[in-house]
């Protein structure tokens, strides 16, 4: 069953029918948990959070405004749902303002299946580094190691190091632009306001 558009779809939750709730698990259901993983890396709460969501909506189904943009609302409602799970674990969980709103700006500005088209091609370009220089900017990025211990564990100088970073840096800008910090720091937690 298709839906004209989100009223159509709002109005036939309300009424309580099974199609509608169907039709917005499949259609999101993914989506979100995509969503939901980079914030918590972990697939299993990930999974929780989004069924807790959906779980809510047809529990409150009836409190559901008829003119609102159901994308924009899931992806708030599972971003809230987000924070109530890391307060109660804040133990084991640490959160980084920074990293949050990397993920929003990216979910805000693409098309629903961007997030997925950016990060596979992201590691794609990475995986088309030439090799010392993809190496570098792995051991770099992805095992958090610095430059110093690269040097050391490469036996090359450091300035060596260096060169490759940013030549990295150098090609993945070029084939990304604009969005390649927010989906590195998606991907690995580089700091977006990296001077390379």
């Amino acid at each position: 069953m298709v839906f004209k558009n989100d009223t159509d779809l709002i109005r036939s939750l309300k009424k309580g029918e099974p199609k509608a709730y169907t039709f917005l698990v499949d259609s999101y259901h993914h989506k979100l948990c995509i969503y939901t993983y980079g914030l918590t890396n972990d697939h299993d709460l990930s999974e929780d959070i989004v069924q807790n969501v959906f779980v809510y909506i047809w529990k409150n189904r009836l409190k559901l405004k008829d003119h609102f943009l159901v994308k924009n609302y899931l992806y708030r409602s599972v971003y809230n749902e987000f924070i109530d799970q890391y307060r109660k674990r804040k133990t084991v969980m640490t959160i980084e303002k920074k990293y949050i709103d990397a993920l929003n700006h990216i979910v805000e500005k693409e098309d629903e299946n961007s997030l997925e088209k950016l990060i596979a091609l992201v590691k794609k370009e990475i995986g088309n580094l030439p090799p010392k220089c993809k190496q570098t900017f792995l051991l770099s990025k992805q095992e958090g190691l610095t430059n110093i211990e690269i040097a050391e564990y490469l036996n090359v100088s450091i300035k060596s190091v260096e060169a490759h970073i940013t030549k990295a840096f150098s090609i993945l800008r070029k084939t990304l632009g604009g969005k390649m910090n927010s989906i590195l720091f998606l991907l690995f937690g580089i700091n977006k306001n990296l001077k390379i």
